[in-house]
């Protein structure tokens, strides 16, 4: 299962919010590709990205940020925050990042979903926000009628190639995912499933890990990393690609002799 680092761009600097909350944010540095540099240098094969002035405005703020982070690591990187319109998202593919995660636009214009999911497939990836099972979009600020699993059956059917799913009132919590709500979710639809929101700890993790028969592919990790309740190496021990579970024990003698 993949581990991946969270890196929340706002005014710039890497941020973390508290149920995606702006006014309680907290800044953990003012140099996010010095934090992606850190998260790649311990291992993370793949990064999360979100512009937070972007999904408030509607359009890519921190651009320049992607840039300089883009530049930095050589992990394929996720991004996603005011990617409402295909010029947004061809700018971001343009600085070299590997999917554009697409939220408002994904209840809002369908339509243009499924035109991005031709252009540019297996690239696109639909971040499914949710407060009490519905839909919260344009950065959270808003919540919709539409059913988290309605939704991400539909996106599925237009050629999504994975869903970010956030449990909103868990996100920055460190309270623990929602495995309720992955599991209704994960039987629902086929594409994989990355979980986010809530996760505090290593029980956290393998708690997700049990559900990857299930679909659910990686797990996003934010404030948890950042706070140093869950250290990066450890996770990916615990979780990862080649992680201890996978190990064959050493029995004494070995079937190459």
């Amino acid at each position: 299962m993949d581990v991946i680092p969270a890196i929340d761009l706002l005014e710039g600097h890497c941020v973390r919010l508290y149920q995606g909350d702006y006014e309680r944010s907290q800044v953990f540095s003012e140099n996010p590709a010095d934090v992606a540099k850190q998260w790649v240098d311990e291992g993370a094969t793949r990064l999360h990205i979100v512009d937070l002035d972007g999904a408030k405005a509607g359009k890519v703020v921190n651009l320049k940020a992607i840039e300089v982070i883009a530049h930095a690591v050589s992990v394929p990187i996720e991004i996603g925050g005011g990617l409402r319109d295909r010029t947004s998202v061809q700018q971001v593919f343009n600085l070299g990042i590997q999917w554009a995660i697409l939220g408002t636009i994904a209840v809002e214009q369908p339509q243009l979903v499924q035109e991005l999911c031709q252009e540019f497939p297996e690239q696109i990836i639909i971040g499914i926000d949710a407060r009490n099972g519905r839909v919260a979009t344009r950065g959270w600020l808003e919540t919709s009628e539409v059913l988290a699993t309605q939704l991400a059956v539909q996106m599925q059917e237009l050629g999504a190639a994975a869903i970010i799913y956030t449990d909103i009132h868990r996100d920055g919590t460190l309270t623990g995912p929602n495995l309720e709500a992955l599991r209704e979710l994960a039987a629902a639809i086929s594409i994989p499933i990355i979980a986010s929101g809530g996760v505090s700890s290593l029980t956290d993790l393998l708690s997700l890990l049990a559900l990857e028969p299930q679909g659910i592919s990686g797990v996003i990790v934010g404030r948890a990393l950042y706070t140093g309740d869950i250290l990066l190496k450890e996770a990916l021990r615990a979780i990862g690609p080649g992680r201890i579970q996978d190990i064959p024990p050493n029995l004494g003698f070995s079937s190459f002799a």
